[in-house]
């Protein structure tokens, strides 16, 4: 029988998040067990992006593991690359989009975890 605490990740497929973004969970609650956060990994094609969109409780953190793009993240907009760490707080409108050559991939953390219900678009 498989351990909840050490899921099979090559065995997770991915799907599609309200913000358009491709998501594996990696761990989250509704499957796992944990309780207070989950942590996914996105995926970003060539030329894509992710919708302007918020959270109104949760938390996230973003490390970025391949490719480079620009964040938005409030009224501002910077690059990122591999190795970089975006804290998001609550409330605050974030978006990505891949500016690179190769796919962009993130991990994402969410703490209380990812929910379609807290995440709001922004048009």
């Amino acid at each position: 029988m498989p351990c909840p605490l050490k899921p099979n990740t090559k065995k997770i497929k991915p799907s599609i998040t309200k913000d358009g973004s491709i998501i594996r969970e990696l761990m989250h609650p509704a499957v796992h067990g944990n309780s207070e956060q989950n942590l996914s990994e996105a995926t970003v094609p060539v030329g894509g992006k992710t919708f302007l969109h918020k959270h109104r409780v949760t938390e996230e953190i973003y490390h970025i593991t391949e490719g480079s793009g620009i964040m938005a993240l409030g009224f501002e907009e910077f690059e990122v690359r591999k190795g970089d760490s975006i804290r998001i707080p609550p409330g605050t409108p974030h978006g990505i989009r891949n500016t690179g050559k190769e796919q962009l991939k993130i991990l994402c953390c969410c703490a209380p975890a990812y929910s379609h219900e807290d995440t709001e678009l922004m048009g």
